[in-house]
């Protein structure tokens, strides 16, 4: 009887450890994927901070060009419209679609620019070209910042075992940001020749 009893309490002692080893596990996996996914978060709010210079600075510059080319109506009206899309969305993935319109809409207004040698001669197009290409590397690098930062989360929601904790308590993946377009893979590039 006292060799039962012995057993029992072993056997309880064992099985609580255990338990309270699983907890704490559950609590530090829970915690690890709480901390990347702010992470993410932080990450795009920094990418969103520069998406915001370059939406502020696209009025100067398409005020800049209607001024010299009044007739590329068109050019200029997608610039716009590609621009208020991106200051009003919401999401992240709603302004990762937003710039990529712009991207594709700042290349063709760059293709316009080339047809107008008084256009890139005056000084403040020249001037606001040179902050939009500051702008569009700190873009870059912060994209491929966020994207390192999404690459790290997104392994350790799909990975093993914390995959587990990610699934019970709604961990999502989180989206790349992606240049979609190729003419919008590179960046508009700023000649005054």
């Amino acid at each position: 009887m006292m060799l039962l009893s012995n057993f029992n309490i072993q056997g309880w002692m064992i099985v609580v450890a255990v338990l309270v080893v699983l907890v704490l596990w559950f609590i530090m996996t829970y915690n690890s994927l709480v901390r990347l996914r702010t992470a993410v978060e932080e990450a795009f709010s920094t990418v969103d901070v520069y998406l915001q210079k370059r939406f502020d600075l696209i009025p100067n510059l398409v005020a800049t060009v209607k001024g010299y080319a009044a007739h590329e109506k068109e050019t200029l009206e997608n610039v716009i419209r590609a621009r208020n899309l991106g200051m009003t969305a919401n999401s992240p993935e709603e302004k990762m679609a937003a710039s990529n319109e712009l991207n594709s809409a700042l290349s063709r207004l760059m293709v316009v620019v080339e047809q107008y040698p008084n256009l890139k001669a005056d000084t403040q197009f020249q001037q606001l070209m040179t902050e939009l290409s500051g702008l569009e590397g700190e873009i870059a690098n912060y994209r491929k910042f966020y994207n390192a930062t999404v690459k790290n989360y997104n392994i350790k929601i799909e990975s093993i075992p914390s995959n587990i904790v990610a699934g019970l308590t709604g961990f999502k993946p989180a989206e790349l940001f992606v240049v979609t377009e190729e003419a919008a893979r590179t960046r508009p590039e700023v000649s005054f020749e």
